[in-house]
């Protein structure tokens, strides 16, 4: 198409090897081309038993589970053994600055376990726990009932709830993330999406501007 002369930049045609930004004038025989598609961004409420990843393994995979119209990709992960909030996206920029847990991105759960949780649990719980040769980051977590606590990430080991609660000498019935960032599951149906609302958007855009590099 280039030999062809049938690509213009900024009104000029085209040569190999040439470099172009998003901001130029891109056209295919006159009609502009738009390089840059229009950003997707879905929050999903992830029933238990399916994983989360981008290759395609049936119906227990993400992203056949939801079956969205154009091709989209988790942010993150949520074990096959837990719930709720995991937002979905085409746009590897924004991927890649979620993913960047030392800018201290907060992630809320709520977690049922199978024994009276006491005072004491919460005050280990939070001040950090040795886990993977490391200790776990200090966070904040409060108890909600006889058996249930809530709990806030700002970091994503793998199965770091889980794994905390092992050392403690807890079983994890359930585990449900409810919030990411600034966006919460709320009543999202499970195995539910819905378009993260522009408002939204723009919060979670100032709140992850330091996240480059």
């Amino acid at each position: 198409m280039i030999d062809g002369g049938r690509i213009t930049v900024d009104g000029m045609t085209a040569v190999q090897g040439m470099r172009v930004s998003h901001d130029q004038d891109i056209r295919l025989d006159g009609v502009r081309v738009n390089a840059r598609p229009e950003m997707i961004l879905i929050a999903v409420n992830k029933p238990k038993g399916i994983v989360c990843t981008t290759k395609s393994s049936g119906k227990d995979d993400i992203v056949s589970f939801i079956g969205y119209k154009e091709r989209i990709y988790p942010i993150g992960r949520l074990d096959k053994d837990s719930e709720g909030l995991i937002l979905m996206t085409n746009n590897g920029d924004l991927v890649n600055r979620m993913m960047r847990s030392r800018y201290g991105h907060e992630k809320e759960y709520v977690v049922t376990v199978d024994k009276t949780i006491t005072k004491k649990f919460i005050e280990k719980i939070t001040s950090g726990v040795p886990m993977l040769g490391t200790v776990t980051k200090k966070c904040i977590a409060e108890r909600t009932g006889n058996k249930k606590f809530r709990i806030i990430l700002t970091q994503g080991m793998n199965r770091q709830i889980r794994r905390m609660c092992e050392h403690l000498g807890y079983d994890v019935l359930s585990l449900k993330r409810v919030r990411i960032l600034n966006i919460e599951l709320g009543d999202l149906r499970e195995g539910g999406y819905r378009d993260v609302t522009e408002d939204e958007k723009k919060t979670l855009f100032e709140m992850i501007k330091g996240s480059k590099g």
